[in-house]
């Protein structure tokens, strides 16, 4: 027996000898599956079959090179010859040897997804369509998703639940700009990555010869993370191998977590029913986790009821429970995650490339990346862009930016057509021009077109002037008017709102959290300025605090030492010593658009469960009690997930100090886990339900301008405290509403001017302005 199957244990040696018929192996988190695949590979070349006979699937690049490198190393040059890569590089191959068939030639191109928008955008504006009901990335996503589904023109042209939905969208003629993307790439000998698997899938579907020549040549297939196939990855699965029905397919139905993308998790559940003659194979020893972590996620996935059961274990130390942490605000969440972040890298001399941060939505980072930075932590986004960085809030703060600041260029020529409004490269070229000619500002020349002799028409002096005019009004306001007021008018009447809030889709799910995490870091500046004792805070004062935030590090080392930042779904296959899972409350993780279906929070379960095995050795917890939520805080309570970990796993026995309750009990202390009505509500009424008949473009705006105006009218007076400053003295212990608990060290002045400094337990030492202070004392 060749010695690398010596390094297997007895469950991963027993599915890498297995080859004489289909076979699911169910690989637990960090249980050896990418070894397994590996020697399984080898093993079957060592077993004299030819490598171009060998057919392997993954889902990316790294990993196909990766396993490739390993198999070379035990079987030697032959593993080059091996069929291994993407579904989409494979699948590209076979079409460019067979593209005649299909109507193609060889040479033809492969549109990225920019391309591809690019043409719907074309389709739209020949067909005489409204681009802002008929968005370009809307409609592409329904035709990838149709693809995806093996579902083309024709059949969505009779598909009569597709046709009204897309009715109720506003959008009838989908199916017609469909049936026109297909022809008019086609016409162009290209094809986009969705094609590559339609193509493929119509080419054995209707040319059995041609299916049966590399069903024969593949005399095994084998395919990575089966958990995350869709339904055309899965057919032409299927029809390469309902003949000779040698398939291994390896995954983990519990890390099944992007139906978003339409991976499928029933390809993965159904494969024993519909392979017959399956064998099953489950690798259950985890070698990256602790035993308390790997308890504590077994106990919290056995609540999904559709799994392939399994009983993950681990040989490793026992380690500590999972340690959870209570925060009073968001604000005081970041602030305990930041000093607990400090304790392991001082105290336990742990690198800051050992640890990360996990959240369930983009947005969340803000307030992460910003108490790091207090503290000089160093840390890198990992697959995104820092918060400041992304292009909605960029196009945001670029208002503000020539709000305060008319002569800024940049900002001028990042939003004077954006949102559209018909001033195009032309005419800002024309601006410059005459800008740089008479050596004044763009804004300058803006503002006196006619003493500059530019030559423009007058449809687009008409559209300038209104630019103008609506830049005064805000100018006007940020010197009068506070910063978060100031704010929420520029996003509505820019126009920034109707262009963000005109669909569900995640891109645009995003970048509607994103705003809304903007402004609610606007909010929360200002009323720590006026508790400070600044009782007018303009905008000028927030674009000064934000100045370093946008001033995005250079240092593009990968290997530096930092601590990471990421979306859990972005987490998936990585590892870290220390993991931070935050934002755990309801309508946050799980997200409020699973609530409505079980299948759907179920998939939720399944990503904190892929949050947690991420951890090596610690993995901490941790949700805020209030969140600043359309300019005014609100309450929120843990997220139920919280309660679906066995509390032996659990550690909730904190010192105060570190902002954990303290009541610890065998059913979590309670912690907050009582019932409660209190859930944060969406930014707009049809995100929970997406699909709804009355989820219109025009009453999403009319929703989110509703929300907007909440926001605007909780300005008015919600930063005045509620608690007056007689009778509190120096030594007394306060609850601060986004500070936390504090103890007061000292009082000085009278009256309105009342000032109380307050040694917080996470969040430092404060000076309060009494009167706008939000507290209550508790001893």
């Amino acid at each position: 027996m060749s010695n690398y199957l010596e390094e297997l244990n007895d469950n991963q040696r027993e599915a890498v000898l297995y080859n004489d018929g289909p076979s699911l192996v169910v690989a637990g988190a960090g249980s050896g599956k990418t070894r397994v695949l590996t020697y399984k590979i080898a093993y079957l070349l060592e077993q004299g079959m030819e490598p171009w006979s060998v057919l392997a699937l993954t889902f990316t690049n790294k990993a196909a090179r990766e396993m490739k490198a390993r198999i070379e190393k035990q079987v030697g040059e032959r593993a080059k010859y091996l069929w291994m890569g993407t579904f989409h590089s494979i699948f590209s191959r076979i079409l460019r040897r067979e593209a005649e068939v299909i109507g193609f030639s060889s040479n033809f191109t492969i549109y990225d997804a920019a391309d591809s928008k690019s043409m719907i955008k074309t389709i739209i504006k020949d067909m005489q369509l409204d681009d802002k009901t008929y968005k370009p990335g809307i409609i592409q996503n329904r035709i990838s998703l149709s693809k995806n589904y093996l579902i083309l023109p024709a059949d969505y042209s009779k598909d009569v639940e597709a046709l009204q939905d897309d009715a109720n969208h506003r959008m009838p003629l989908v199916s017609e700009i469909y049936r026109q993307y297909v022809d008019r790439c086609k016409n162009s000998n290209a094809m986009d990555f969705d094609d590559l698997l339609v193509y493929t899938y119509v080419l054995f579907r209707d040319h059995e010869d041609i299916r049966r020549k590399y069903a024969d040549q593949f005399k095994y297939v084998l395919v990575d993370e089966y958990q995350d196939t869709n339904y055309a990855q899965h057919s032409i699965v299927l029809q390469l191998t309902k003949d000779n029905q040698r398939v291994c397919v390896v995954g983990d139905d519990a890390q099944s977590i992007y139906s978003f993308r339409g991976a499928n998790i029933d390809n993965i559940l159904k494969f024993t029913k519909l392979y017959k003659n399956a064998k099953l194979f489950k690798l259950e020893r985890n070698y990256r986790s602790t035993q308390e972590i790997v308890n504590a996620a077994n106990s919290l996935i056995a609540k999904n009821t559709d799994q392939i059961r399994k009983d993950v274990y681990s040989k490793k130390e026992i380690g500590d429970p999972l340690q959870v942490f209570s925060a009073y605000s968001d604000v005081e969440e970041g602030a305990i995650v930041v000093k607990q972040i400090n304790h392991l890298h001082c105290r336990e001399n742990c690198s800051y490339s050992d640890i990360a941060i996990l959240y369930r939505t983009n947005a969340q980072s803000r307030i992460f990346e910003e108490s790091l930075r207090k503290q000089n932590i160093p840390y890198k986004i990992y697959g995104g862009l820092s918060f400041y960085q992304r292009k909605e809030i960029k196009d945001v703060i670029s208002y503000f930016r020539l709000a305060v600041n008319p002569n800024d260029e940049e900002a001028f020529k990042r939003i004077i057509n954006y949102p559209t409004r018909g001033i195009g490269d032309i005419t800002l070229n024309k601006i410059s021009v005459a800008a740089l000619e008479n050596n004044v500002s763009l804004w300058t020349i803006l503002t006196d077109f006619a003493n500059n002799g530019l030559d423009i028409s007058k449809g687009t002096l008409n559209k300038l002037n209104g630019f103008r005019t609506l830049m005064e009004e805000f100018q006007k306001q940020a010197m009068e008017v506070d910063a978060y007021q100031v704010g929420m008018n520029i996003v509505k009447e820019s126009g920034v709102i109707n262009d963000i809030y005109q669909s569900t889709d995640p891109e645009d799910l995003s970048r509607q959290e994103n705003l809304e995490e903007l402004m609610n870091g606007l909010k929360d500046f200002v009323d720590g300025r006026q508790e400070e004792g600044n009782e007018h805070v303009l905008l000028s004062d927030y674009l000064a605090e934000i100045s370093l935030l946008t001033d995005q590090d250079n240092d593009k080392d990968e290997n530096a030492d930092k601590v990471t930042l990421m979306t859990i779904h972005s987490a998936k296959g990585l590892e870290f010593r220390n993991v931070f899972i935050v934002g755990l409350e309801e309508n946050l993780f799980p997200s409020p658009m699973s609530l409505n279906s079980e299948r759907q929070l179920e998939e939720e379960r399944r990503l904190f469960y892929v949050a947690i095995t991420r951890a090596e050795e610690h993995c901490f917890l941790s949700f805020a009690k209030m969140r600043y939520k359309y300019g005014q805080t609100e309450f929120s309570s843990p997220s139920r997930f919280l309660r679906d970990i066995d509390s032996r796993y659990l550690n909730m026995s904190q010192d105060r100090e570190e902002g954990v309750d303290t009541d610890h009990d065998e059913e979590h202390s309670r912690l907050s886990f009582r019932s409660t009505n209190l859930h944060r509500k969406p930014l707009f009424a049809q995100t929970n339900k997406p699909t709804a008949p009355n989820s219109t473009v025009s009453k999403s705006i009319v929703s989110s301008e509703r929300h907007f105006k909440k926001m605007s009218v909780a300005t008015s007076g919600s930063t005045v405290g509620n608690h007056a400053p007689v009778g509190l003295d120096i030594g007394q212990v306060i609850e601060h509403e986004r500070f936390g608990i504090g103890d007061v060290i000292n009082i000085e002045g009278s009256g309105d001017q009342c000032k109380a400094t307050v040694k917080f337990r996470n969040a430092g030492t404060k000076q309060l302005l009494l009167k706008f202070a939000r507290f209550k004392v508790i001893e």
